[in-house]
């Protein structure tokens, strides 16, 4: 199926021929993406020495850390890219001269704003996040290099923002005009494959499959999914092709993503909860439930089919009243969790077949989101703190060194203990992969050095330049083209064309090269060490904090009255159990594989359900909710993996109780589902609700 930013309206069924030719320069993409980018970046270069520029290379090197294989991902990236080059270089221009003649002084600020921008960077979780670090590193590449002439400041950053968007120019517009690679398709097939995906799993809950580690991990990857294709998602705002109205539908199946996995969870916990007979005591039920998992995996829209289904859940659905049991009660539950899921997962479909039908027309649907919950993303600002800090204390360390030893070259080693501790503050761990960048930046100066005295002496035209350095430069890009390589080939073609410093005049200085090699080497050894000592964490260390967060997040929740926040709650949580995944994917062997994240997402969107019920209450059931809420909040403030208290429990059945009373409506509904989810979530081994029992108590 086709799905959104379409390669162009076609009134027709392309040729075979040119069909044929599409399926070939697919299946050899990353060959196609890496000449793509070596012409854009000898274009660059040409381009570069004709204006006599003064540093061209850094134009070359720019198309190598900008291209991406999606051309909507390299325009993406070369507009944050600029942004972030021209912040830094204002940054530059501000504080150079205010701080000329306190070399110290400067170091302190530029390793500041270093630290300043990469906090921001960090909490920032779209593609944007790249403006802000490269404005930090950036204002350090221009800064620190001119401090022994600060008159040269303001040549010296134009330099840099006009050698940068050439590269950038050059990199887009090869991108766009030469077999331009489209992000919607690739958005539209991860979505469809996510949503197959979640399809699957639904069928698998309700054809009554226990809920094993197996189908933990794969609710788990789901989360994780979901992020990647955020990420992925943000890139089509940049596709040329791409409609608002494509934007928009986007933006409407994100937030429909959402609530599949916590839906999908409560019907689990519902039909375990149900016990193994069920089917023999509710055969009615058994045969629903048994029609929605085969709609749930049909492939059409099959509108009729799911009003049948509504039909029959609210044909189905019981009769309450205080003295009802608890084991209808729980049916009553899983019937309306599963009108939930027929609604969702109708409305995906509505909206894929919409456009891929390019219908113009409002879409009419039944689950109706919040939108800014697709794009609520989890922000920590410990970690963030904590990174910044090390990065601070990295390019110090580097100044520190500098200053002392008066090292003509030691601005290299401070602007690569910013770059550094930049590029990888978002990992658990990011030694490791500085580590790489090093270690990898160093067989690029072996590359640097065999064609820096050896083969550029006898290069006599550009061309023939040209011809010379494609061999590396198109293993670069096919090593960028690979997501497995991609910090490889990034390090190397960025690294080798810096380090080659291509200028209209040759200049084979082998002492001025050893020296940039041992200071950019310097640079990179201060970061690892500085990183190991005070950043560096673990996986595990990571998933017990995102636990806990989340625990004190659900307290935050239960503590609130307010309302109308149901799916930007679960966005929130969704997004860090997606953080949450890959990290324990990280750590096969941890008890906290036993731990149900999505049960504590569940419990959270059943608080959220209990304080929007609450505000049409009467008195007496408001005070039942809130005495409960408040003991939650207690609970899960000093929460440390314990048992909960039992009084807990008891304020849970005491309220279920008190909402059992109230009329028919919508009230009683988001309190039911409120307060059996949160009983089932938080005590899924407790006896069985006994209304007699709940009423004792004041």
């Amino acid at each position: 199926m086709t799905f959104l930013a379409q390669d162009h309206a076609q009134s027709s069924r392309p040729a075979p021929l040119v069909a044929q030719i599409r399926a070939y320069l697919l299946r050899h993409s990353s060959a196609v993406f890496s000449l793509k980018t070596f012409a854009a970046a000898m274009l660059a270069l040409l381009i570069g020495l004709w204006l006599d520029l003064p540093r061209p290379y850094w134009a070359m090197a720019t198309v190598y850390i900008t291209s991406q294989p999606l051309s909507a991902a390299t325009l993406s990236k070369s507009t944050y890219r600029v942004g972030g080059t021209v912040l830094g270089a204002l940054a530059a221009l501000l504080l150079v001269p205010v701080f000329a003649d306190a070399p110290e002084l400067l170091c302190l600020a530029v390793a500041l704003w270093v630290g300043l921008c990469l906090y921001l960077s960090l909490l920032d979780k779209t593609p944007r996040s790249y403006l802000f670090m490269l404005a930090g590193y950036t204002a350090a590449i221009i800064g620190f290099p001119v401090v022994s002439t600060p008159e040269l400041i303001f040549d010296t950053a134009l330099a840099r923002v006009e050698e940068i968007s050439l590269g950038i120019i050059c990199a887009c517009l090869v991108s766009i005009i030469i077999l331009p690679r489209l992000v919607g398709p690739a958005v539209a097939q991860a979505v469809e494959n996510w949503l197959k995906d979640a399809r699957q799993l639904a069928q698998d809950v309700l054809a009554g499959h226990e809920l094993d580690q197996d189908m933990k991990d794969k609710r788990l990857r789901l989360a994780g999914d979901a992020i990647e294709i955020d990420t992925l998602a943000d890139h089509l705002a940049y596709d040329f092709i791409a409609s608002r109205a494509a934007v928009e539908a986007l933006r409407i199946i994100r937030a429909h993503m959402l609530m599949l996995l916590p839906l999908s969870s409560s019907i689990t916990d519902r039909v375990a909860a149900l016990g193994p007979g069920w089917r023999d005591d509710y055969p009615d039920m058994a045969r629903l439930v048994d029609q929605t998992g085969t709609w749930i995996m049909q492939e059409t829209l099959a509108r009729e089919p799911a009003d049948v289904i509504r039909a029959e859940i609210a044909a189905q659905m019981p009769a309450l009243d205080s003295g009802t049991a608890w084991r209808e009660i729980i049916r009553t539950s899983l019937l309306m969790r599963l009108r939930e899921l027929v609604d969702v997962s109708q409305d995906c479909r509505t909206l894929v077949e919409h456009i891929a039908n390019n219908d113009p027309s409002p879409v009419t649907l039944r689950f109706e989101p919040d939108l800014g919950a697709a794009h609520v993303r989890y922000r920590d600002h410990g970690m963030a703190i904590w990174s910044a800090a090390g990065a601070v204390l990295a390019v110090l360390v580097c100044c520190t060194a500098w200053i002392a030893t008066a090292w003509a070259d030691g601005a290299t080693a401070a602007m690569m203990a910013a770059v550094g501790c930049s590029l990888y503050a978002a990992q658990d761990d990011p030694v490791p992969r500085i580590r790489g960048f090093a270690i990898w930046a160093l067989v690029g100066m072996l590359i640097v050095a065999v064609y820096k005295f050896m083969i550029l002496p006898v290069v006599p035209s550009f061309p023939l330049l040209a011809l010379v350095l494609a061999p590396p430069f198109l293993i670069f890009g096919w090593l960028i083209a690979r997501p497995s390589t991609t910090s490889i080939g990034i390090s190397l073609g960025s690294n080798v064309a810096t380090l080659l410093a291509l200028q209209s005049v040759y200049d084979p200085d082998f002492a001025a090269f050893l020296n940039a090699a041992l200071s950019f080497n310097f640079g990179m050894i201060v970061a690892v060490l500085v990183t190991l000592l005070t950043r560096s964490v673990g996986a595990e260390w990571s998933a017990r904090r995102l636990m806990r967060i989340g625990w004190t997040a659900l307290a935050t929740a239960a503590e609130r009255r307010g309302m109308r926040d149901r799916a930007q709650f679960a966005g929130l949580m969704l997004n860090r159990i997606g953080q949450l995944a890959p990290r324990l994917a990280a750590i096969p062997q941890s008890d906290l594989h036993s731990v149900d994240s999505l049960a504590e997402l569940r419990v959270g969107l059943n608080i959220v359900d209990l304080r929007r019920a609450r505000w049409g209450m009467d008195r007496a059931t408001r005070r039942a909710i809130d005495d409960l809420l408040d003991t939650f909040a207690r609970e899960f403030r000093r929460r440390r993996g314990v048992a909960l208290a039992p009084e807990l429990l008891e304020r849970i059945d005491h309220a279920l109780g008190k909402s059992l009373a109230l009329p028919e409506g919508r009230v009683r509904h988001d309190a039911l589902i409120g307060l059996v989810g949160m009983r089932r979530g938080l005590f899924p081994h407790a006896a069985a609700y006994a209304p007699e029992i709940a009423k004792v108590m004041p």
